[in-house]
């Protein structure tokens, strides 16, 4: 892995804090940007809960890329980064729900968050692609990095962990967490501002 892919990686988990941060010191919410940024939120949240439960803790990682399966089930069948797909969205989801620089900063953690996603995900195929082989060349053909496809890809013969909903909560608690706290703040802020008691 290259050093710049291995630093992106290792420190994948702290780079939102600096657009929660300005989204939240900005943050200009109205009622109609705090439930459509929700709803975005919450599928990106739900996509990370749907991977993590088959792909497990694996994915808590920050040392080097790997992997003890290839991972084709749940949301993998559909799309082949859906903990990435699911950051995009979680994170453009509190983007909008904050309503901070609009749309400014938004399109700025996408093209970051794209950027750095797919440093990552290059040397993940790396990876796959070398101790997967043939059966992971076939998977990246049916589906694809980023934008979920509505059939699901099947292949019989490559191994599966089982799908585990408490070890993907349990995986999940940080994240989600963190969701509950900067989605309660905003609504605090909110009322705040747009209420007077």
């Amino acid at each position: 892995m290259s050093t710049i892919s291995q630093t992106v990686f290792k420190y994948r988990s702290y780079t939102p804090i600096p657009f929660l941060i300005l989204m939240l010191i900005f943050q200009r919410a109205t009622l109609t940007s705090l439930i459509v940024g929700f709803i975005i939120a919450l599928t990106g949240e739900g996509f990370r809960l749907w991977g993590v439960s088959y792909a497990g803790s694996e994915t808590r990682t920050t040392g080097s890329v790997g992997g003890t399966y290839l991972v084709i089930s749940g949301a993998f069948a559909h799309v082949r980064n859906p903990l990435y797909l699911g950051n995009i969205l979680l994170y453009f989801g509190i983007g909008v729900m904050s309503m901070a620089l609009f749309p400014y900063l938004q399109i700025i953690a996408l093209i970051y968050f794209y950027i750095q996603y797919r440093l990552i995900i290059a040397e993940e195929e790396k990876y796959l692609s070398k101790t997967f082989g043939e059966k992971y060349v076939k998977y990246t053909k049916a589906v694809g990095r980023l934008i979920p496809k509505v059939k699901k890809f099947e292949d019989p013969s490559v191994e599966q962990p089982a799908f585990n909903l408490k070890s993907g909560l349990k995986s999940e608690k940080r994240s989600l967490q963190a969701f509950s706290a900067v989605t309660i703040i905003l609504i605090i802020l909110f009322i705040i501002n747009n209420y007077k008691f």
